[in-house]
């Protein structure tokens, strides 16, 4: 059986720089018909900067959406016309100053499907070169580096709670933990 919900119609309710907003009217597939909250977003990409010695930069930050700071990997929105990568390699040096020599494609992943289309590219950084970081003029980031042990002890006890950067710091993980099989 298909559950595929066909789109009605469409209408754009807000436009901004990080998103849009629209609210479709589908037909369900038992024929009746509901509203369906959208929100746009153009994609992301979240790196996991690691250290040979399996030491990871976060960046804290204030999040308004959440009125709390938080511990993130470094992260962004993907600009028109740029690729994942450049994407990944832009940011990467913008919130942390480091720049990596190795960058590898891991996984794509959507943030929250139920009512956003954001989907983000997560890419391990190896063999980092430190430099200067140059956030946006509205950014305030502190660069903090942890074991890789503390921080999954971290997310053990819900001192890390977003949720990229659990998927990034299980993954390599689970790398690290199978190159060491």
């Amino acid at each position: 059986m298909s559950y595929i919900e066909r789109t009605m119609k469409s209408e754009k309710i807000y436009e901004g720089k990080v998103l849009n907003l629209r609210i479709d009217t589908v037909e369900l597939p038992d024929k009746k018909y509901s509203k369906r909250e959208i929100v746009e977003h153009p994609g992301a990409v979240c790196v996991v900067p690691i250290t040979s010695d399996n030491e990871i930069y976060l960046v804290k930050q204030y999040r308004k959406a959440i009125d709390k700071e938080i511990l993130e990997l470094p992260a962004g929105k993907i600009e028109i016309g740029e690729e994942p990568k450049e994407c990944a390699i832009r940011e990467l040096k913008e919130e942390t100053g480091l720049s990596a020599n190795n960058y590898e494609y891991v996984i794509e992943f959507y943030s929250s499907p139920g009512f956003c289309n954001e989907k983000i590219h997560l890419f391990f950084a190896r063999d980092l070169e430190e430099g200067i970081a140059s956030p946006d003029i509205d950014e305030h980031i502190d660069v903090e580096k942890y074991s890789l042990e503390a921080l999954l002890h971290m997310i053990d006890i819900g001192e890390i709670s977003d949720s990229k950067t659990i998927i990034g710091i299980q993954l390599i993980d689970r790398v690290i933990c199978n190159k060491n099989k």
